[in-house]
């Protein structure tokens, strides 16, 4: 069980009525745009009231060609449409925000960064991936749990609406499938981009995996044994491919319909629990997803032999 407490501690100190004041750490993804335009912008189709991006630190990773090209063109952006401030330090944003989204696009620049972020003692959002090592996604929660500060991380495939009817107590396995392109500077290879298909199964499952298996060839497929029985699938697809997923039940099948790619729900999500400190996914679901990738990891070097999860 959540306690819920010490996590208000960390809430949203803005007035009544008026919008969080949100802080970006990296301009280096496009979410950075998709979210800003969102909140920022009252006359967008997919406007989100009650939260505005106000400041930001560009970030960048110079060894990663996605982030490179794009740190500066997206800072700019964020400062010319949306009239956000660009700072030279992290620690620039504490007094002048409610909330804190990480968005760097390198999870191996996370903890660093969360570090930093922690000392502002408000609620951060750390975009996928969490981290680029198992190690370094220990060492985030443990530096949350000393500072009190509120966090989660979650794909927004969590909240497609094509997974809710797939969520019963009936199913016995559940296969899901989602693109997988990999990125050689991540040693925890499933968490640069097959952590969306993760997060739908688990999504789907809940908690309880104990055992995983993952055989790679063109694709990786990777089979999860549930403490209950119940089986779990993930077939990562290389370079891309469609989001799907099936539950197998005993008198019947359910399918998802083909998935059109939304951040709406997520960002209502954000918005909720900048204003109240209560993460929308618990930090130990969150754990034990990367307890699973890195126990596919540890499967995959030892030629697909199940291995523990932590």
């Amino acid at each position: 069980m959540r306690t819920i407490a010490p996590l208000l501690l960390c809430a949203s100190a803005a007035l009544p009525g008026a919008d969080l004041r949100l802080g970006i750490i990296g301009t280096d993804t496009s979410h950075v745009i998709v979210f800003s335009k969102a909140f920022n912008d009252a006359t967008s189709a997919g406007h989100i009231p009650g939260a505005k991006v106000v400041i930001a630190y560009k970030g960048g990773s110079p060894d990663i060609e996605s982030s490179a090209s794009r740190v500066e063109g997206y800072a700019k952006e964020l400062v010319d449409k949306y009239g956000v401030q660009i700072v030279p330090q992290i620690s620039d944003m504490c007094g002048k925000v409610d909330g804190i989204l990480l968005e760097s696009v390198d999870g191996r620049k996370h903890l660093a960064q969360f570090k930093e972020a922690a000392k502002c003692g408000k609620p951060v959002f750390i975009d996928k991936p969490l981290a680029a090592t198992y190690a370094d996604a220990k060492e985030i929660a443990r530096i949350a749990k000393a500072s009190k500060v509120s966090w989660f991380s979650a794909s927004s495939l969590r909240w497609a609406e094509i997974l809710p009817p797939l969520r019963s107590p009936k199913n016995q396995t559940v296969t899901v499938w989602g693109p997988g392109p990999l990125e050689s500077t991540h040693q925890l290879d499933l968490s640069w981009y097959a952590i969306h298909p993760i997060e739908m199964l688990f999504t789907v499952m809940g908690s309880g995996c104990v055992e995983v298996t993952r055989t790679v060839s063109t694709n990786d497929v990777i089979t999860c044994k549930w403490k209950d029985g119940r089986l779990g699938t993930v077939n990562v697809l290389r370079p891309y491919g469609d989001y799907g997923a099936i539950a197998f039940r005993e008198k019947e099948i359910v399918a998802t319909p083909k998935y059109k790619h939304a951040y709406t729900n997520m960002l209502k999500e954000l918005v909720q629990f900048f204003a109240t400190g209560v993460p929308p996914v618990p930090n130990e679901e969150t754990m034990e997803i990367f307890a699973f990738m890195h126990a596919a990891q540890r499967s995959k070097e030892n030629g697909g032999k199940p291995t523990k999860v932590d």
